[in-house]
């Protein structure tokens, strides 16, 4: 608490001393101190203005401009006077500075903000002007492009911008002639083609690249919108930016288009694996899964792994491509006793005749979740025509022909042979 005191009474003093002090400042120059409470003055007007005290921050800052003369202590001490909103008093203290000497860039460009925010736009246009006119800075037309967009004389700022543009081609004096033009003068189609223009010749900069993303995105333009995205990912290769491009395509319903990108970026392999399934891909699928099994340890991945090993197999009979499926599958099921890896594995055995008993033991495990599952049924009646139990299977095939999904190519061939095992059984008889 004394500390406390003991440095409010010293900023107290300070601000005494910054009031009564009208002594013309010395011609010093550098980093180095000139007094041996500098520091202690900067980092009380600094704490001050932290705590947005910027009159108290601005009499400090003054202080230690008249003791050392450097003008970096000038321009925060006024401009702690504009964010006190004591624009007049930053405008009459500059005025007593400069004696209209506009070669005094920085103190100009403070007036010119005190005049706008005091509403004095005249003044602080003609100020403005013979600025750029001395300065020819980048900065400073954009500050009287700013003063004219104010005075809604739109046609003059984009007059100058244009001007200050052709000279290097400035992104940021671009950007704000794409504004006028887009939203003040509403000429829309212009202010996308001058940003297209720039963006072919000199590159779509992050700047550039979002402001076009803005007027697309306004516009409803998804080709542009695709096509602006795809060149600010070359630049900023973001998860962020990767997933909009994916969504792009995804309203599009390129899926080629979105495969191709997301197989040269990498940045969704769970979007990358559901393409490769719906276009029956699946030996990349097999790819794609086991790698996501291995960095995520989440087994329906090694499911899906081991169904899209078999499906891509060429040979339905190779023996080692069934043991390596078998295997996953028995690795799934330890944990996740899911009905559709419960009867694939299950349907597998018996197809290959690997151990049918054990297959309809799996399929029968599977239809406890769901009873009236085409697939499940037809699987479980495959199963007991292995055995050679066809009246058992026909029966269950009664069922699954009264319902949906009947007419499935595989499950009409079942039907056919179940139904052929059982007159040649009664042939025998």
């Amino acid at each position: 608490m004394y500390n406390f005191l003991k440095s409010s009474l010293f900023i107290a003093l300070l601000l005494l001393i910054s009031g009564c002090s009208s002594v013309e400042p010395p011609k010093i120059k550098g980093s180095q101190k000139v007094f041996e409470d500098e520091d202690f003055y900067i980092l009380s007007a600094l704490t001050l203005e932290e705590n947005r005290d910027h009159n108290s921050s601005s009499k400090i800052f003054n202080t230690l401009y008249i003791k050392t003369g450097k003008k970096e202590y000038l321009y925060r001490s006024l401009r702690n006077d504009l964010a006190a909103n004591q624009n007049e008093r930053a405008i009459n203290r500059i005025d007593e500075i400069i004696l209209d000497k506009i070669e005094e860039f920085e103190l100009v460009r403070i007036k010119i903000i005190a005049l706008v925010r005091a509403e004095k736009l005249i003044e602080a246009k003609e100020l403005a002007i013979k600025l750029v006119a001395s300065s020819n800075s980048v900065d400073d037309y954009l500050l009287l492009s700013d003063i004219y967009v104010k005075l809604k004389q739109y046609e003059t700022a984009l007059k100058y911008l244009e001007g200050a543009y052709i000279k290097d081609y400035n992104e940021k004096i671009l950007e704000k002639m794409a504004v006028v033009l887009y939203v003040n003068l509403e000429r829309k189609k212009e202010a996308i083609a001058q940003l297209e223009t720039h963006s072919r010749i000199h590159g779509c900069s992050k700047i550039i690249c979002s402001k076009l993303i803005g007027f697309y995105s306004n516009d409803n333009n998804v080709d542009g919108l695709l096509s602006t995205y795809l060149r600010l990912y070359k630049i900023d290769s973001s998860k962020d930016i990767g997933e909009k491009i994916v969504q792009i395509y995804g309203y599009k319903k390129n899926y080629e288009k979105m495969i191709e990108f997301l197989e040269e970026n990498k940045i969704n392999n769970e979007i990358l694996l559901q393409l490769y399934i719906q276009t029956k891909r699946y030996k990349k699928a097999v790819s794609i899964a086991t790698e996501l099994y291995n960095d995520s340890g989440d087994v329906t991945y090694l499911g899906q792994s081991a169904i899209f090993e078999y499906e891509s197999s060429v040979d339905k009979s190779d023996k080692a491509m069934h043991k390596s499926v078998i295997a996953k599958l028995q690795e799934v099921i330890k944990t996740n006793r899911d009905g559709m890896y419960l009867n694939y594995l299950g349907y597998l055995l018996i197809d290959h005749d690997i151990d049918v008993k054990k297959g309809i033991e799996y399929i029968k495990e599977a239809l406890k979740g769901e009873p009236n599952s085409i697939y499940y049924l037809d699987s479980l009646a495959w199963g007991y025509y292995k055995l050679g139990d066809c009246q058992r299977a026909a029966k269950i095939m009664k069922k699954v022909e009264k319902m949906d999904g009947s007419s499935n190519e595989e499950v009409v061939k079942h039907i056919e042979m179940i139904r052929e095992c059982i007159k040649n059984k009664k042939g025998k008889k």
